[in-house]
């Protein structure tokens, strides 16, 4: 085995930047081959090597000594010692007392531990999958768990990626890497080597393990399994704080210790006195008495009880209370640092301004619910005079992959969720999809590629033959020689390069500044004869519709927090792996800021800064975007460092190491990921 393949797999090893490699590179360093894959010699010599995919947890401690541990605070070994001197002088009673009390707080500290240990089960479930690879040259399905690094798999649409894969062909692939990323839309992958420093979100020659692929096919070279890959690298990270420590516990532990030496100077003080007067038993009786007096032996039970009474609280207000001494964390919290994705936001694309015609409209309604208005100056438009709003939201609704459907009342997308935002938003008009798809059936398509940066459909129509168009406003503006006004009328666009820049342009960056993504829209009526549609037909002659701009919208609920916090002087501070303007401009909407100011930083900016640097920009920032899971983790420790009590909140599987270093980590308890809910002190029974 090569010194290269040995650098893969290795846990306390630099992971290798495979991003940074040519497709050549990235086989000859693996010993692979795409069209044979491994052969079963290599394959034996490499799962000896690497071991199993799967991740694994480092050898903890037997479970005796785990509870033994748990005795290990001053307080409850001056109960223990004061117990023992109880039972000799035989009172029994009492000492049974103080053991019940010091053994029930063992026992609640031993489970809180035990459950903390979940995470890493949790997050291993969560890359575990069936997959299909090229091995000896041919196709086979096999576990995840028994990929090795060189083994090549295929992916297609509904697939969970099973490993850390470097990817060397792609056909329209786009995969949901949010739980890893927080990227809130799938991403769209291609297999350009990319320069070493690219951010985690930003690597789209690459797939992760966990990740999950909503759209297209590819074939990938696996790079890292089990504790190697990204995900494995989460591990580890939590793995570094399984200590459970609050404010009350430290406060706990620091008044045991003082007080501690306050009895221990009184006793000794007592016995030196008492042998100027009594002999040595009576004195020692003396010393050991005012030693079993002063130790307050009821302070751990009603401590105990008093958590419990918050956490039932709690509980009533659909919070659940995993850690006892989370409860009076909470109330202590001086700063809230919260994901993005699914958190603050719905986590559901939603169409928010159009621009068509000419007019600027405004969406109402969030998420994928066909539920919402169209409005035009804050008015509810006419739809039947406004033609060009109508072929705008019928190019959106007939140009698309996916559909809408009602699951248990909630309305999601299957496939992609900027499509979905289309579809909503043509179904607030009275548009139905199932309606159109039959009206005007789709004879031909181009799906979409990154190299060209649009997706164009072939519909029979009662007008006749017409290619509708959908892509990025560069992609499209430049194919568009007409424009369609406000009554369905077509006219020339007498200066294409004044038009784009003085007026759509414009409303590009209208909407830009929002932080909604834009997609443009066009058609082209083509002759009865033509059954299929390329490149060529689309390359000039388009007649531009108009413009959609949607966001992942924040939760009403959410904003009312915010306000709430930062009205009871708790700092609020969003810390996502989403795009910065979209997060500032989140940030924005929820009135997140810090005297004013939404000041953001980038992960790359972070990945510059000392330890020094980084506290004192973590104190200032606002906004925290394109982290990876390392540096949320960081992030939360500058903080502490400068004496905050740090909330976080979080639903991802990249949002879990600062969950459980946090002073309390709070999960969201429906759209959440398992491994979130067991790094987490407190779950939300809900999203709100």
């Amino acid at each position: 085995m090569v010194q290269t393949i040995s650098a893969l797999g290795l846990p306390e090893g630099q992971p290798k930047t495979w991003h940074s490699l040519e497709i050549v590179e990235a086989i000859a360093d693996l010993e692979t081959d795409l069209e044979t894959g491994l052969n079963s010699v290599q394959i034996k010599q490499r799962l000896a090597e690497f071991g199993a995919n799967e991740l694994t947890a480092k050898k903890s401690k037997p479970w005796w000594w785990k509870f033994l541990l748990q005795f290990n605070q001053p307080l409850l070994i001056i109960l223990l010692g004061a117990g023992l001197v109880k039972a000799i002088s035989g009172s029994f009673v009492n000492a049974g007392v103080i053991w019940g009390v010091t053994t029930t707080n063992a026992i609640i500290g031993f489970i809180q531990e035990s459950k903390a240990e979940g995470a890493i089960a949790a997050l291993a479930k969560a890359i575990t999958t069936e997959t299909t690879v090229i091995r000896d040259g041919k196709k086979s399905r096999i576990q995840s768990q028994e990929l090795v690094p060189g083994d090549i798999v295929l992916l297609t649409s509904g697939d969970k990626v099973p490993a850390d894969l470097r990817l060397v062909q792609v056909r329209n692939l786009q995969v949901d890497e949010s739980a890893l990323t927080g990227e809130s839309v799938a991403v769209e992958k291609d297999t350009r080597a990319l320069k070493t420093d690219t951010p985690l979100a930003e690597r789209k020659n690459m797939a992760y393990a966990g990740g999950f692929v909503t759209f297209g096919q590819a074939m990938g070279i696996v790079v890292a399994t089990g504790n190697a890959t990204e995900t494995g690298r989460i591990s580890q990270l939590m793995e570094r704080h399984t200590d459970l420590s609050t404010p009350l516990t430290r406060k706990f532990d620091k008044f045991s210790r003082n007080w501690l030496r306050v009895v221990l100077g009184l006793a000794t003080l007592t016995f030196v006195a008492g042998l100027s007067y009594k002999n040595l038993q009576e004195a020692l009786e003396a010393a050991v008495t005012l030693i079993v007096s002063a130790i307050p032996e009821g302070l751990p039970a009603v401590v105990t009880v008093t958590l419990a009474i918050g956490v039932s609280r709690m509980a009533r207000r659909h919070a659940i209370i995993r850690k006892l001494p989370a409860v009076e964390t909470l109330g202590s919290a001086t700063v809230v640092c919260s994901d993005k994705t699914g958190t603050l936001t719905e986590n559901q694309m939603t169409v928010q301004a159009i621009y068509a015609g000419g007019h600027q409209y405004t969406v109402t309604g969030v998420g994928y619910a066909p539920e919402g208005e169209i409005l035009l100056d804050d008015k509810l438009v006419n739809l039947n005079t406004e033609k060009g709003l109508q072929e705008c939201l019928l190019a959106g609704l007939l140009c698309n992959d996916s559909h809408l459907e009602n699951k248990n009342g909630k309305w999601v997308v299957v496939g992609d969720p900027t499509e979905g935002a289309l579809i909503a938003s043509a179904e607030k008009a009275g548009f139905s999809q199932s309606h159109f798809t039959k009206k005007m059936p789709r004879l031909d398509g181009i799906p979409f590629e990154s190299d060209y940066q649009y997706m164009a459909t072939l519909h029979k129509t009662p007008q006749g033959k017409t290619i509708y168009v959908k892509g990025s406003a560069e992609a499209i503006l430049k194919r568009c020689t007409l424009l369609q006004k406000i009554d369905g009328q077509t006219h020339p666009i007498d200066c294409v390069e004044t038009f784009r820049q003085t007026i759509i342009e414009r409303e590009v960056n209208i909407m830009a500044r929002q932080g909604l993504r834009v997609l443009a829209f066009a058609k082209k009526p083509v002759s009865n004869q033509q059954m299929t549609v390329d490149h060529e037909d689309i390359d000039t002659g388009l007649i531009f519709l108009g413009l959609q701009g949607m966001i992942d919208p924040p939760r009403e609920s959410a904003t009312k927090a915010v306000q709430a916090c930062q009205e009871a002087g708790i700092q609020v501070k969003m810390i996502t792996g989403d795009h910065a303007v979209t997060a500032q401009a989140i940030a924005r909407r929820m009135g997140i800021h810090k005297n004013g100011s939404v000041l953001a930083f980038t992960g790359a900016e972070l990945a510059q800064m000392d330890q020094q640097e980084l506290a004192e920009v973590a104190e200032e920032g606002v906004v925290f975007a394109r982290v990876a899971p390392e540096q949320k983790l960081r992030l939360v420790e500058a903080l502490q460092s400068k004496g905050e009590i740090v909330a976080m909140t979080g639903d991802g599987v990249n949002d879990a190491p600062a969950l459980k270093k946090a002073d309390i980590g709070i999960a969201m308890g429906g759209a959440g990921t398992e491994v979130a809910k067991e790094a987490a002190d407190m779950v939300l029974r809900g999203d709100s």
